[in-house]
């Protein structure tokens, strides 16, 4: 890809279809839920987060899905490096003690992200068993050694390109993008 340009590699057709499938997959593996939590890392984690758990209630009317949204700010190793921290909502109005927790992403990118709520999900109690779910995984390019359990799509990209998740209930568009690091949608 050359400098300014942007590639969709989903449309609103199939990001349905993806987190139908990803869905499916965490019905399968975690039946009615009894047990497991959802959590959303701030800040487009927790859209994707709210989708999945949107989808699952509809698919599953009478499961019993706790859910919560985890700012995971002041656990970053860089959070010292950038210019102004504004910190988001953590709602863990639930418990992680001995549950199997779902962490979910946007983009599983260097690794720093899901370690950074790792640290700060431990704060709230120690899981049973904690996965990842990821809508999109950027292969090669991990920094830490963390793999996502449940993924969307892998893709290839290179460090200058950027991997852009838009989501109809808070960018007014459905979609996923590769941009160079010049271009903008």
């Amino acid at each position: 890809m050359q400098n300014g340009q942007t590639k969709r590699i989903f449309d609103k057709e199939l990001l349905s279809i993806t987190v139908d499938r990803l869905c499916y997959q965490l019905i399968e593996n975690h039946n009615h839920f009894e047990n497991t939590v959802l959590i959303g890392i701030q800040s487009r984690g927790v859209l994707v987060s709210r989708l999945i758990y949107k989808r699952l209630m509809e698919i599953n009317p009478n499961a019993h899905i706790e859910y919560g949204e985890l700012d995971i700010s002041f656990y970053r190793d860089d959070f010292r490096r950038r210019e102004l921290i504004v910190p988001s909502a953590t709602k863990m109005d639930i418990v992680v003690e001995a549950k199997n927790v779902i962490l979910i992403d946007d983009v599983l990118y260097t690794g720093r992200t899901i370690r950074a709520a790792l640290d700060a999900l431990l704060d709230f109690g120690r899981p049973l068993r904690v996965e990842l779910l990821a809508l999109i995984d950027r292969k090669f390019s991990r920094e830490l050694p963390i793999a996502a359990d449940y993924i969307g799509q892998s893709i290839d990209t290179i460090a200058s390109e950027k991997v852009l998740v838009q989501l109809q209930s808070e960018d007014g568009n459905d979609g996923v993008w590769i941009t160079s690091s010049e271009s903008k949608l």
